[in-house]
């Protein structure tokens, strides 16, 4: 089964290679680009916002391994810097040791006394030959160790500024989703605004209803107010008679002499 499928593959591969030539290699990894990207296009969103957050939750196993690690660094450290200081102190002892021999043996004399017991010369000399071989390789020691306390060192600070700079970008990653996860929601709510068909005929009656209350009620108003201001009055002017012929009379002056008349009559001049 496996040989067929090498052998259906290794087919259309020359096939394509016989058709498009050299392009062979540029249709197929356009082709392939073109698909990856339909595939992407058609997964929700909601999918890919949750695939990164659980991806960002992901990272925090791989900060508590960092973590761990730089703290087995810190102690190893710590150990090492206990170790160098042990061994300074024991340098500096032997080189005290070394540097009194080798003042005793300056004076020449034929024997040493130390702690007691006699030695002679050579043995001295003997003596301070192998406690400067050791002091020598014990010293080279040291420096090795201190290069390499520096270089733990060095790696520590590099180490602690990855793990900082990974925390925090794992932060602004979560701050990155969760912003993303707040703008697809407001993309949702606008779609299903825009999509919501609200239907306002009832609305329209209702205005219509209460246009005409507030129309009633305004002209019962105004007939109130009206006849308070009528009845409310103080009388002015004179009433009438009674008399219709003489309030007719008054009103057009029928009951005054005309001027005509005034004037074809006597003048009383008294």
């Amino acid at each position: 089964m496996l040989k067929k499928a090498i052998c259906v593959v290794g087919g259309l591969g020359l096939l394509g290679a016989v058709v498009f030539g050299r392009e062979c290699a540029s249709y197929i990894s356009t082709s392939v680009g073109w698909a990856k990207q339909s595939f992407n296009d058609s997964v929700p969103i909601d999918f890919q916002i949750e695939r990164a957050r659980e991806m960002c939750n992901e990272l925090d196993p791989a900060i508590e391994r960092n973590m761990h690690l730089i703290a087995k660094e810190e102690v190893a450290a710590e150990r090492l810097a206990k170790e160098i200081k042990r061994a300074e102190a024991k340098a500096q002892q032997e080189e005290g040791d070394i540097k009194t021999l080798r003042s005793d043996l300056s004076g020449g004399q034929a024997f040493y006394v130390y702690a007691g017991r006699k030695y002679t010369q050579k043995q001295v000399k003997k003596d301070l030959t192998r406690r400067f071989e050791r002091f020598t390789t014990n010293r080279d020691t040291l420096d090795s160790l201190r290069e390499t306390y520096q270089a733990r060192l060095r790696g520590l600070q590099a180490a602690r500024e990855k793990l900082t700079e990974m925390q925090a970008a794992q932060r602004q990653l979560e701050v990155d989703v969760e912003n993303l996860a707040a703008r697809q929601k407001m993309v949702e709510v606008a779609q299903t605004t825009s999509e919501l068909n609200i239907d306002d005929s009832e609305l329209g009656r209702v205005r219509q209803i209460v246009g005409m209350v507030q129309a009633r009620i305004a002209v019962a108003e105004k007939l109130v107010n009206a006849s308070q201001y009528y009845s409310d009055q103080i009388p002015v002017s004179q009433p009438g008679s009674g008399d219709i012929v003489a309030d007719i009379d008054e009103y057009f002056e029928l009951d005054r002499p005309k001027v005509e008349e005034i004037a074809a009559g006597p003048i009383n001049l008294d």
